[in-house]
């Protein structure tokens, strides 16, 4: 099972994300999970996650995250602005499953 990990400062944000992607991943019917931790817990889910995505609110952390992620070989970028001010589900959805591919 794959495991998408998103990351905004205290991880409550992003749980309307988290059941809008929930909503997209049933309609694919597709074998994912979504998670959403704040930054000081995401040593300890990392096990399993294939993508890490910050909300736009926390885009200072992507340098030392994909710093610390390339190691795991674990993609990390930031979630578009609008998708994630609209919980564009879908779409961020999209972003993760397109840096899995790679």
């Amino acid at each position: 099972m794959k495991k998408i990990m998103l990351i905004c400062s205290a991880g409550m944000s992003t749980s309307l994300l988290v059941k809008k992607m929930e909503e997209a991943i049933a309609a694919k019917d597709l074998e994912i999970t979504v998670l959403a931790v704040a930054e000081a817990d995401v040593d300890k889910n990392i096990k399993g996650v294939k993508v890490v995505l910050l909300a736009p609110q926390v885009r200072y952390l992507a340098k030392n995250l994909k710093r610390k992620m390339e190691s795991l070989e674990i993609p990390v970028a930031i979630i578009d602005g609008i998708d994630y001010g609209t919980m564009d589900g879908e779409k961020v959805l999209n972003q993760a499953l397109f840096m899995m591919r790679d």
